[in-house]
This record gives structure tokens, C-alpha cells and sequence, in this order.
């Protein structure tokens, strides 16, 4: 990996945490350089929304973050559709949210059942809200978006010129392109069925065993047998031109399972580990 370029590699927020900030604060006490905020509350209690997170607070996130080399990032809750009724009026919020913590990339998951051209119709209004913020969008796949969807939505995306609005790519998830039917237990496919054209600006990192989205931390499914796939996507991801940051989405026990993920990636990134 070209180490002029800077991959920045995180966590993320979890409802089985014993509060929101509690990946949050271990993340800064062990120098990580990226976070990802999701809000995702259960039925249980467990969770949080962005309600519940005061003005002030989200100004001190925003100062830690700043004061500790951090970037942030935020995943709209999966329940929020933008083709609902009530989805332009609940991203809105997570708009803000996300603009007062200082977060430079906002995602969401596609909602394609009704094609392609209708979702992207939805999406230019969060788009320009976006630019107004200078905050980027990814689009995120799920195990029944295939790259496929992805070719056809970039393309489209591409005949306009809404991306002159807002920073737009393709959040990665690999434990999901692990689950696709079209590329079960290969996530390798998934990536290279992707048009050379469709931008990679966002990296979600967890792996499974094709049967289930289990979120297993990386090197603890089969790439703790062997991490090969591991390299080889790295090496995809270069080719790429990829810049973005890696956000590990789990909360292990232990914790330490995410500073052991991390080191194995950034020497993997700097060339230092095969």
C-alpha cells in the first residue's frame, strides 16, 4: 500500500456495550484514529438513538475527537428508509447529528426493490443537505445487494451531475459480500465484480462463515487460519486508489481483539506482514 496515502482503521459504536461511549473512550485510550457512530437501540433498551445525545455533548465529542487525531463517521440506523414516509424527515436529523459531532462521511444502506433510478431520485435531496455540511455519502451493501446493484446505480449515478453536489462511493462491507448469493464465501468475487468505476470510499471489516452475519472480528473466522483473502483484498484496494478508513464493527470480548485486528492491518498495509 502506498504509504503516502493514509488509511485510517476504527471501531464502531455497539448495542451490547454498557453505553454508547464506552467503544468510543476505548478507541482514544488506545490511539485509534477512526470511529464510527451508529445508532441502533433494541427493543430491549439496549442502544442508543441520537435523541438521547444533548447538544453539548456532541460539541465534546467533536473537541476530543479533533484534539486526539480522530475522524469520525456515521451509519444512519437501518430502519431509516428514505423511500418511507417519514424518511427524509428522520434523516434529517441524523444529518444533523452526525454535521455537529464533526463527521466526515455519512452512510446508509440502499433501498433498491423498486430499481435503482427510484432510490436515486430519493437520495439527491440528502445528497445536496450533505455538500451543505462538506460531509460524504457512502452507499452501503447488504447481504441482498449484489454488485450488480452497485454497477447500475454508479453508472446512473454517473450520467448526472449530482456527484458534483456531494462526495459519493460504495461503503464495502465484507462480512455482507461474504454473504451474497452470488458470491457466498467469497468476498474476493464480490470486489471484483465491481465496475473499476464504482469509487470504494468506505470499509466495513468483519468476517463470516457464509452462513450467518455473525460480525466475527477479522483474523478470528478463516482469516485466522489464513489470511490471504485478507491481503489479496488490501491489494484490490490499492489498485483501487482506496483512501478511506477501515472501521472494525464489533465489540469483542475481549476488547483487545480490535488492537490486535488493527496491528495485523496496518502491517499488512505497510507491507511489513504477508
Amino acid at each position: 500500500m502506498d504509504k503516502t496515502v493514509r488509511i485510517r482503521v476504527g471501531n464502531q459504536t455497539a448495542h451490547s456495550a454498557r453505553d454508547m461511549t464506552e467503544p468510543f473512550e476505548y478507541a482514544l485510550n488506545r490511539g485509534f484514529d477512526a470511529f464510527e457512530w451508529f445508532p441502533d437501540k433494541k427493543e430491549s433498551g439496549a442502544g442508543w438513538k441520537v435523541g438521547e445525545v444533548s447538544i453539548d455533548s456532541r460539541r465534546l465529542l467533536r473537541q476530543r475527537a479533533r484534539s486526539h487525531d480522530m475522524e469520525f463517521y456515521f451509519h444512519a440506523p437501518l430502519d431509516v428508509n428514505l423511500l418511507g414516509p417519514e424518511g427524509e424527515e428522520a434523516l434529517i436529523q441524523h444529518v444533523q447529528f452526525a454535521q455537529e459531532i464533526g463527521a466526515s462521511l455519512f452512510t446508509i444502506h440502499p433501498f433498491v426493490d423498486g430499481g435503482t433510478e427510484v432510490f436515486l431520485r430519493a437520495l439527491r435531496p440528502l445528497m445536496r443537505r450533505l455538500d451543505r455540511f462538506n460531509m460524504g455519502l457512502s452507499i452501503e451493501n447488504t447481504p441482498d445487494t449484489g454488485p450488480g446493484i452497485f454497477n447500475d446505480l454508479f453508472r446512473k449515478l454517473r450520467s448526472t451531475d449530482w456527484t458534483e453536489e456531494c462526495r459519493v462511493g460504495m461503503c464495502l462491507d465484507v462480512g455482507h459480500a461474504n454473504l451474497c448469493s452470488a458470491t457466498r464465501n467469497d468476498y474476493l468475487a464480490y470486489v471484483d465484480s465491481l465496475d473499476r468505476l464504482v469509487p470504494i470510499i468506505h470499509l466495513h471489516l468483519h468476517e463470516n462463515y457464509g452462513d450467518s452475519d455473525t460480525h466475527l472480528p477479522i483474523f478470528t473466522g478463516p482469516a485466522g487460519v489464513d489470511p490471504f483473502a485478507v491481503q489479496a483484498l488490501l491489494e484490490r484496494l490499492k489498485e483501487r486508489h482506496f483512501s478511506g478508513a477501515i472501521i472494525l464493527e464489533q465489540w469483542p470480548e475481549p476488547p483487545s481483539l480490535l488492537d490486535n485486528a488493527r496491528e495485523r492491518l496496518l502491517d499488512m498495509l505497510s507491507g511489513s506482514a504477508s
